[in-house]
């Protein structure tokens, strides 16, 4: 059967230039082609072209096309027809086609020829469609992603090459799709770039010339393709329950060809397994560094005992630890213990696609946004791959596309529909009611803890549990975002009375339409009133802040004790029950405006389907808001809630009443975290970081449990740390001690501008303003660091979008503050060197830490705070940096501390005691001879 595109000549083309502005005199400087004929590669050009100007430094840096090799160059006039001929007639593609070809038709033109007007399609948004899961659209990301060889990355001819590979990979994957997801596929596809629809409408019609048959394994649904679904749990044929291995020639046995027997790690299993099966103690509480095998341990210490018929549940803060558990802990388990288990991740309902929500969203009569319908073509593609329908398989960085609102699961059972049978969410829900080991996250668990799914009496064990009781206050955190509503109600005015195809520009002389619309003008009007007169009682508190700080624009941040902000708890519980009254006004009036346009949808026009919609997703805020609303007036009727929440009021606009907002903070969560522990049983508190020295005290306190029913275990390292991780620690009388100083930032940046051949550098600080002047400051001199990706918080997208960067980056240096210090986790790489910046004690202007400072002295005393809190998280923080580096024994890193007050401050040695191995004391000289070489270290 003849192939889709056999006839076709595709030139696929790539440029270097000096910049990207060509009306303000940017040229190229390389001109790279790959022809493509009959589906093969057949030929290639590479041109390199006198800009007649210079090539900036960021330029060649990137491209290695220097000043000097274009020197005796042609300038683009003599290159211009030969260029022309070359693609005449052809199919232009380009790895963002929407730069390349207007940028070549700008200088054909203005070298006197005409500008190419053939087809024109883009890899980029094939890529994205195509392989929906991978985690970048970068051009080298891809290649190396599809195995493609990338010789010389960002030079035109190489470039050329690989995209011309990359075209053929991408329509080899959509030839191979269902007939009806290449019809579904067709349809969607003529809002894309140029005419990039071509390759689906080529593929879809030859597809149709021969009947496929669908494969065993997928299923249609209406006009989608499913993947079949397992919903039995996955069991071992060779299981059996088995009972513990007690002696060490009994564990060697078992873990002979899948686990090496590590004596640091036996003897953590065999402690845990004392206590999973002792009668009376029911809290442990394990420091495991890292690299100590923690996870398979306490899989295996707990596994014996599942066969009763009691669930085991694990909670981690993070997605990829979930991750990791669930795809590499637990099968090395199984296949080291023969056990019949099977283990499920437990998440809320918003991470699974809702099948209904998503087919609807197909067929909206809009044209959707760019972003839009390539996230519904590459998810029409992953419905033919997942076996979850887990939308973080898709590897995003934003889940705040408008698309998501309309496909999220909204937690539901659905009974009835079309896909009901299919339905991602209630499958998942079946496979976690028939599973053994249930592995969730600290703030789901914090809010479902009563949740029927955890069984009878389960047992509980909390990863990384140093991060549990902040991540249950965050979880119980919330806010009424009033800017945010009071814009969402002046959008619903312009809906109903103002856009040119407003409701009463279509329907005002209807008298049924008229009669609502007359009532919706008064009482919209009179719900931002009420909006904006609960923002100006708050606004003229802020003079009882407890805390101020300053933010960037004129914008600040206050921090509350509950009974300062409301001390007229009367008065503000009437302007929010008269908020509340008007929300719900609206609300039903819009709702009646709604069933008319409903029973007049035979007679409407296609514009207001979408007015439908709108007014639909307008209802939705209300009641999001509404609800929100009750949550605060629920702080407000309990005086014991207003002692244990903080409240802070984020203005905007210092000047500007009506730019205030509303966060409340759950300063002290020791009451539900009590509860929910009532719920489970033999509870494992196990992390890298959770004693100082041999001293647990701390932890105990912070976990809210009861030091005489806890006991503690320090594991020990498997393997030996020191010949692993380095630290130093700066001592320099000629190196600025003052980490506030400007001299203090302009050291930093030197210092960095000296890294040699370490491949992914951690950069930690403890203030965004000093990460945005040090990037700013390398930004200037990028030549130092032309190998490396320079990523910073704030600045170079979002902690997701940072870390996702970090983790595929060949060489990158991350400038991060708060998360990074230990929140954040790198798929892909790890780090090989760690600089502190400054030592990480929390800042005494943030609202959060104002207001749980003042908690604290009720308890302990003004006094007492640093000792007991300041320091001690402090220390945490900096050990959880330290390990960053060594994650497993395969791991080598270097940790350098640049806070000189680690040598000169009397709480210095706490810190440097804290790690696993000795601080050597170096000079800043000492410390360039670190910076430059990574081998010495290892």
């Amino acid at each position: 059967m003849k192939k889709a595109f056999t006839d076709d000549v595709f030139a696929v083309v790539d440029l270097e230039t000096t910049g990207t502005q060509r009306n303000q005199g940017d040229h190229i400087i390389q001109f790279g082609c790959a022809i493509i004929k009959k589906r093969k590669v057949v030929k290639t050009y590479s041109f390199l072209i006198n800009p007649h100007r210079e090539i900036p430094q960021a330029v060649e840096n990137l491209t290695h096309i220097s000043n000097e090799d274009v020197a005796q160059a042609h300038d683009f006039s003599y290159y211009a027809p030969k260029i022309r001929k070359i693609l005449e007639n052809t199919i232009f593609v380009a790895h963002n086609v929407n730069f390349d070809l207007p940028f070549l038709n700008y200088e054909l033109v203005n070298a006197g020829l005409e500008p190419l007007t053939g087809k024109a399609v883009d890899t980029v948004e094939l890529a994205q469609i195509a392989f929906p899961t991978f985690p970048s659209y970068k051009l080298r990301d891809l290649t190396a992603r599809l195995r493609i060889k990338h010789l010389n990355p960002h030079r035109a001819d190489s470039d050329a090459l690989v995209t011309a590979k990359l075209l053929l990979k991408a329509i080899k994957k959509l030839e191979n799709l269902p007939q009806a997801t290449l019809n579904t596929l067709t349809s969607l596809s003529k809002g894309l770039l140029r005419d990039t629809d071509y390759i689906f409408y080529e593929i879809g019609q030859v597809a149709r010339q021969t009947k496929r048959p669908l494969p065993k394994d997928l299923v249609q649904v209406k006009h989608l393709i499913l993947k079949k679904q397992n919903i039995a749990p996955r069991r071992n044929d060779v299981a059996s329950p088995g009972s513990f291995p007690q002696s060490d020639d009994e564990k060697k046995e078992l873990f002979k060809k899948n686990l090496r027997f590590r004596r640091g790690q036996v003897s953590l299993i065999n402690r845990l397994h004392d206590f999973v099966y002792s009668d009376s103690d029911n809290s442990l509480v394990v420091e495991a560094p890292n690299g100590s095998g923690k996870t398979f341990s306490y899989l295996m210490a707990y596994a014996y005992e599942l066969y009763s018929g009691r669930k085991l549940v694990v909670a981690t803060p993070t997605k990829v630890l979930q991750e990791q558990i669930l795809k590499q802990e637990i099968p090395q388990l199984l296949r080291v213990t023969h056990l019949d288990l099977d283990a499920q991740i437990v998440k809320s309902s918003s991470h699974y696609l809702d099948l209904d929500g998503f087919y609807n969203s197909l067929y909206q009569t809009d044209n959707p946004i760019q972003q839009t319908l390539i996230l519904q073509m590459g998810i029409l593609i992953w419905l033919t791959e997942t076996e979850t329908g887990e939308l973080d398989e898709l590897q995003l960085t934003n889940y705040q596309a408008p698309l998501f609102a309309a496909i999220e699961h909204p937690g539901d059972a659905r009974i009835g529909t079309a896909f009901a049978e299919y339905d991602f969410w209630n499958l998942a829900r079946s496979r976690q009611e028939q599973a053994d080991i249930l592995i969730t996250n600290h703030a789901y668990l914090a809010n479902h803890y009563m949740d029927s799914i955890w069984g009878q009496n389960p047992f509980l064990v909390v990863d990384e549990a140093h991060r549990f009781v902040e991540n249950v206050a965050s979880s119980r955190n919330d806010s009424l975002q009033f800017e945010s509503f009071w814009g969402m109600c002046s959008h619903l005015r312009n809906l109903l009375f103002y856009a040119e195809d407003s409701a009463k520009a279509r329907f005002g002389n209807n008298l049924e339409f008229k009669l609502i619309l007359d009532k919706l003008e008064k009482d919209t009007n009179d719900l931002i009133h009420s909006i904006n007169k609960i923002q100006q009682a708050l606004y003229d508190n802020r003079k009882f802040a407890t805390s101020w700080e300053e933010k960037r624009q004129n914008a600040i941040s206050l921090g509350f004790q509950g009974q300062d902000l409301f001390n007229n708890i009367g008065h503000f519980k009437h302007l929010l029950n008269l908020m509340q009254d008007n929300i719900e006004i609206v609300r039903q009036e819009t709702n009646q405006l709604l069933f008319l346009l409903y029973h007049q949808q035979k007679n409407l026009l296609t514009s207001d389907d979408v007015l439908i919609r709108d007014l639909q997703e307008e209802i939705d805020q209300l009641d999001y808001y509404s609800e929100q609303n009750y949550l605060l007036l629920d702080q407000l009727s309990d005086p014991k809630k207003l002692d244990h929440e903080g409240f802070v009021l984020e203005i905007s606009n210092e000047d500007d009443p009506l730019s205030t907002n509303l966060t409340w903070l759950t300063l002290d969560p020791e009451e539900e975290v009590k509860q929910l522990y009532h719920y489970f049983d033999k509870k494992l508190f196990i992390s890298a970081t959770l004693a100082e020295q041999d001293d647990f005290s701390y932890t105990i306190k912070n976990l809210y449990l009861d030091p005489k029913k806890t006991l503690t275990y320090r594991a020990k390292p498997s393997f030996k740390v020191e010949k692993h991780l380095k630290v130093y620690a700066l001592s320099d009388n000629n190196a600025p001690e003052d980490p506030n100083s400007p001299e203090y930032e302009t050291f930093i940046s030197n210092l960095l501008t000296q890294i040699k051949d370490y491949k992914h550098v951690l950069v930690l600080f403890t203030n965004l303003d000093v990460i945005r002047d040090v990037f700013s400051r390398l930004s200037e001199n990028s030549n130092a660091l032309k190998d490396y990706e320079i990523l910073a918080q704030g600045l170079t997208g979002s902690n997701e979008k940072i870390a996702k960067r970090f983790g595929i980056a060949e060489k990158a240096i991350l400038l991060g503050a708060n998360s990074f210090w230990e929140g954040i986790d790198f798929k892909h790489n790890g780090v090989d060197l760690a600089i502190v910046t400054r030592l990480p004690f929390e800042s005494p202007d943030q609202p959060e830490v104002k207001l749980r400072t003042e908690c604290l002295k009720k308890q302990v005393g003004a006094d007492k705070i640093f000792e007991v809190d300041t320091l001690p998280r402090a220390i945490l923080r900096f050990r959880q940096g330290c390990g960053r580096l060594i994650r497993n024994e395969r791991d080598h890193g270097v940790f350098v501390v640049l806070d000189q007050r680690v040598w000169n401050k009397s709480y210095g040695e706490q810190f440097l005691s804290g790690l696993p191995v000795s601080a050597k004391k170096v000079s800043k000289q000492q410390l360039l001879n670190v910076l430059r070489n990574s081998k010495q270290n290892e």
